[in-house]
This record gives structure tokens, C-alpha cells and sequence, in this order.
């Protein structure tokens, strides 16, 4: 190559799933791949939505752009899905349809921020979050990750962090990499802060449809003028098990969408028709196979953490919910990536070292509960019982 590329993005680490996966060449060929590394449901789309989907694919208009912001119909769906859910008043137009989680992470933040703003969030964070903030020269700003208080954000550490720079405070709920749920109460007081001081909360709720018991995650949406400092991102790919449909959303005042709309035409334009018509059936008719597969995505994670916390394993769960487990290693100098790779070279366990969630991580290691099923539970966790690594 014979032209510089971005300093921005040259420093930006490489994608941990990309990395780890590399690793797989040197695994025991004889000893079955358990994968605890990426965070995708197992299971296919419901018969009843990819029947539909097949209906639709000889119609001209599916290969068409939408608006930008979603096709209006579907839109609505949502908004009475929220209803349902959040108890939400939404309007279509506090709405926009993106490419996954990810684009409205980047739709919001380019909205938000300038080159040299700050916006804070606790460790561990989803490594995308900060990468991206990086790759646009906003500056992450981090709360220390507290294992006595199992992972739950400090407001006070949150509000001694803000400063004249600060552009949003950003948490991920249920926590990827942790599993932790924050409690409304708390988001109520991060709510409350960020008004405070007139910045945004900016909660990336992806997994909301695992929560334990189907609570509701908080009742910010049923306050007047919610989006007065609110920003929602949302992922309908964990939810519908449409993970390479890239279905997503940002929501947030009519205000901020209308500014979120220049950088969504110039970024993808619109979220493809098949996924919109995809999404639109799976809020109208998939309340009920959404909820038998948080059930059983809840039974995993139970079976997983009584198997895991029984008396021998030197491995130690810090943290855990439906879709992750946290977990601290017992290698005492050693990184997260070397016992990762370890574990995938002498263990046959794919997972993800803690220190792509952020600084001071390296005793961790996170979990994925989205690719193993009940009957694999077992056979895993006595790999990392089993686990005496050769030479380093």
C-alpha cells in the first residue's frame, strides 16, 4: 500500500470476533469446537416469517429503497409493539430503521458529537461502542469496572466524570459483555443526570427481549418529552433471529431524527425492504415465539451458571445473564488473550478475552450463551474444569 490511511482508525484494534476466530487453525482436531465467542441465536427465524418473507420476493418494489427512515407501515408496528412492551407512547416519526445496532450507535453518535467530544461509559464496554468512538475522534471516557457491585453503573463515578466536553452518557442493558441487567431505578438516575447537566442518555438495549421474567426494562418511554434527553438503540436481529438481515433502529426525539436522517442518506440511504417487511411481521405477530425463546434462552443461562458455580472450578463467574457470562480466569500474569487462545488450542473453547472490552481487563473472559444448547452445557463446563494448560 502506497497512501497513508486515517491515524483514527489505524490505532483502532482489530474486531475481536475476526481475531479470535483466526485462532481456530491451531484447535485439537479431535475434540469437537464448543463456541462461546459470539452472541447469536442458534435457532432459525420463525416457519411463519421466512413463509412470509418467500411470499414477498417476486414483488418489484422489495428491490426498491424505502424513505429513509422506514417504511411507515412498519414503523407503526413498532410503535404498537412498544406499547406492548415498554408501554410506550411513540410516534412514527421519533423512529428510523437502520442496519443493525451498530448503524444507529453510529447514526446517534455522529449526530451527538463532534471530533474531540466526550461521552462516557462504564467498563466493561461493547468493543464496538469504543472503537467507533475512536475511528470519529470522540473520545471514550471510562467508568472503572466495579466486580463488588457485579458490574452496575455508578452514577456518582458517571456524574464526577462529566465535563464541559461530555456529550452523552452511553450504557448497554442488558450489559454486553456481562449479561447484567440495570435496574430501572438506576436508568432512572442516569435519566435524571443527564438532564442535570444537558447531555444525552444513550442506552443500547439489544438484548431487552431476554430480560429474566419478561420485565420490562424501564419506563423512560411513558414520561412526557422522553426524548428531551433520551437516545434508544435497538436490535431486532437477536429478537427475530434475523442477525445477517441487519435489523436495527435508533430512536429518539422527531427533533433528533430529523438530524439523524442527513447522515442515514449519506451513510446506507435506507434498511433493505426485506428486512423492514420482516421486522414489520415480527412485532405484529411473534410476541408470543419472542417470549418461548427468552424462556429458553433463560434455562441455558440457569443450567450454565449451576453447572459452572459448583465447588472445583477455578474458573470464577463474576457476572451473568441471560445471553453472557463474565468470567475470571485463574492464570495469575497471564492475559485474556493468551488464556483464550489456550482454551481454544488445548480445550477446544472459543470465547472472548476481556481485554477487547476495555482497559484493566485482562483477568476476564466473556461468554456467549446464544450458541450452545442444554445438552452441550455440561460437556463445556467440564472442559474449563479440565483446563491445565501446557507451556505458555
Amino acid at each position: 500500500m502506497k497512501f497513508t490511511i486515517s491515524d483514527q482508525i489505524s490505532r483502532v484494534h482489530f474486531p475481536p470476533i475476526s481475531e479470535v476466530k483466526g485462532w481456530l487453525a491451531a484447535a485439537r482436531p479431535d475434540l469437537p469446537l464448543i463456541d462461546l465467542c459470539q452472541a447469536v441465536p442458534d435457532y432459525p427465524p420463525a416457519t411463519a416469517l421466512t413463509e412470509y418473507l418467500a411470499g414477498l420476493i417476486s414483488d418489484p418494489l422489495i428491490a426498491r429503497y424505502s424513505p429513509d427512515e422506514g417504511l411507515p407501515e412498519v414503523r407503526e408496528a413498532i410503535c404498537a409493539r412498544y406499547g406492548r412492551t415498554y408501554g410506550a407512547n411513540l410516534d412514527p416519526a421519533q423512529l428510523c430503521l437502520t442496519i443493525g445496532a451498530s448503524q444507529a450507535f453510529w447514526l446517534a453518535m455522529v449526530t451527538l458529537c463532534r471530533e474531540g467530544d466526550e461521552v462516557i461509559l462504564p467498563l466493561p464496554a461493547y468493543f464496538d461502542h469504543p472503537m467507533a468512538l475512536e475511528i470519529l475522534g470522540i473520545c471514550p471516557v471510562y467508568v472503572p469496572f466495579d466486580e463488588a457491585a457485579g458490574g452496575l453503573p455508578s452514577v456518582s463515578c458517571m456524574e464526577s466524570l462529566i465535563t464541559s466536553r461530555t456529550r452523552a452518557i452511553l450504557l448497554v442493558t442488558p450489559s454486553n459483555p456481562t449479561g447484567v441487567v440495570t435496574p430501572p431505578e438506576i436508568i432512572h438516575q442516569l435519566h435524571a443526570l443527564a438532564a442535570r447537566h444537558g447531555i444525552a442518555l444513550v442506552l443500547d438495549e439489544t438484548y431487552c427481549d431476554f430480560i429474566a421474567g419478561g420485565a420490562r426494562p424501564h419506563d423512560l418511554f411513558t414520561m412526557s418529552g422522553w426524548g428531551d434527553n433520551f437516545v434508544h438503540i435497538a436490535s431486532f436481529g437477536k429478537t427475530y433471529a434475523l442477525t445477517g438481515y441487519r435489523a436495527g433502529m435508533l430512536a429518539a426525539s422527531a427533533q433528533f431524527i430529523h438530524h439523524a436522517l442527513k447522515a442515514q442518506d449519506t451513510m446506507a440511504v435506507c434498511q433493505p425492504r426485506i428486512t423492514q417487511h420482516a421486522v414489520g411481521f415480527g412485532a405484529e405477530n411473534l410476541d408470543g415465539w419472542v417470549r418461548q425463546n427468552r424462556v429458553m434462552m433463560e434455562e441455558r443461562h440457569d443450567c450454565f451458571c449451576h453447572e459452572f458455580t459448583k465447588p472445583g472450578n477455578a474458573f470464577e463467574l463474576v457476572a451473568s445473564g441471560t445471553f453472557f457470562g463474565w468470567v475470571r480466569h485463574p492464570f495469575a500474569g497471564r492475559t485474556g488473550r493468551e488464556v483464550a487462545k489456550k482454551l481454544v488450542e488445548e480445550a477446544g473453547l472459543l470465547t472472548l478475552p476481556g481485554e477487547v472490552f476495555g482497559p484493566g481487563l485482562t483477568d476476564y473472559l466473556r461468554l456467549a450463551f446464544g450458541n450452545i444448547r442444554k445438552d452441550f452445557i455440561a460437556e463445556a463446563v467440564q472442559r474449563f474444569r479440565d483446563f491445565q494448560p501446557a507451556q505458555w
